[in-house]
């Protein structure tokens, strides 16, 4: 539910996104890995650690860039890309591979792996294959995204505190993401383990100041909260606490949510990210707008940021290999925000 003028997800936009995704899957080098070494027998390339997320810069940006071509193979299956990404599944998402990733995730060192950020990814590519019936690598991939989900079940019960980051290690962002998995498998202990820890850290929330960006944030903090209890709430719920949290949403306040950042140099990785934190807030006041009440006035406001972030994240979604192996997946949430689940 987007403004009449609002990009949407074009065939030609699916088609840019896929491409940009299938140069990156693969691709080996450069590679940022997240890895605890116990000795030299550690010392391994990424395509041994990880048979199938061993491109993309870093695992999780490999992970959710077979989120997107997932998503857009579904949504396109007649693209020029979709038999590309059908052969690439077809080769990486096999039960051996499932194995070998599994088998990392196994060693003591690999507890906090990945902790929160590549664990919701995981599950986000989990209940999107979920919608692939009858193909082989639904079936491969479930046994890798159930182990996420028990490790999901296993942190929250323990971890007192939220963590309001702009960054991978958003709480907030890890639930939201992980409740579309659980909805997905009908994993209902999951389920009532994402509200009950989301409603412990965050209901009580009113007021926020929005102090941000920070300079390398991709996430909004304010707005992803706002985002993660739309999804866990009952939409009247929502509303009554949404205008305790951003009461002034309808002036355009906080300030800091109504401009968009700016990215001084997208060769450098850190500060790239903003362009992903321009992508991810327009996901958000999307997804927000679409829950709110036709009367509101904060609605019309919450359409118009959305327009103006998207605006300034798309134009950059390619160009350097810094954000351009990741931002095109921000892009899709965003251009999907607010349209029925599909």
């Amino acid at each position: 539910m987007s403004s009449s003028s609002a990009p949407e997800l074009t065939p030609e936009l699916a088609a840019k996104f896929a491409r940009l995704a299938l140069g990156h899957v693969t691709r080996p080098y450069p590679y940022k890995l997240d890895h605890v070494m116990a000795g030299d027998e550690d010392v391994l390339p990424p395509r041994v650690l990880h048979p199938i997320f061993h491109g993309s810069f870093d695992w999780h940006s490999c992970v959710h860039g077979y989120w997107l071509l997932a998503r857009l193979a579904r949504r396109f299956p007649d693209m020029a890309a979709a038999t590309e990404i059908r052969a690439l599944f077809d080769r990486m998402l096999t039960p051996e591979n499932v194995a070998g990733e599994l088998a990392y995730l196994a060693r003591p060192q690999s507890a906090g792996f990945e902790r929160p950020y590549g664990w919701a990814w995981m599950l986000m590519l989990g209940a999107e294959l979920e919608h692939h019936e009858g193909t082989p690598h639904r079936d491969a991939l479930r046994p890798l995204a159930r182990a996420f989900a028990e490790r999901f079940k296993a942190f929250l019960p323990k971890a007192t505190y939220p963590i309001r980051t702009g960054t991978h290690s958003n709480t907030a962002f890890a639930l939201a993401l992980a409740s579309v998995y659980a909805d997905a498998v009908n994993d209902h202990a999951l389920a009532r383990r994402i509200e009950t820890t989301a409603r412990g850290w965050y209901l009580a929330d009113a007021g926020a100041p929005a102090w941000e960006p920070s300079g390398d944030d991709f996430l909004s903090p304010t707005l992803v909260e706002a985002e993660c209890l739309r999804r866990l709430l009952p939409t009247p719920e929502f509303r009554l606490w949404f205008a305790r949290f951003l009461p002034r949403m309808a002036d355009r306040m906080p300030e800091s949510l109504f401009t968009p950042a700016l990215v001084s140099d997208r060769s450098d990785g850190k500060i790239a990210h903003l362009d992903g934190l321009n992508l991810s807030r327009a996901w958000c006041f999307r997804s927000i707008a679409a829950a709110l009440a036709a009367d509101d006035p904060a609605r019309a406001v919450v359409l118009s940021a959305a327009d103006e972030h998207l605006a300034a994240g798309l134009a950059h979604v390619a160009g350097d290999y810094m954000g351009e192996h990741w931002l095109a997946t921000f892009a899709l949430l965003a251009l999907e925000a607010g349209a029925a689940p599909l």
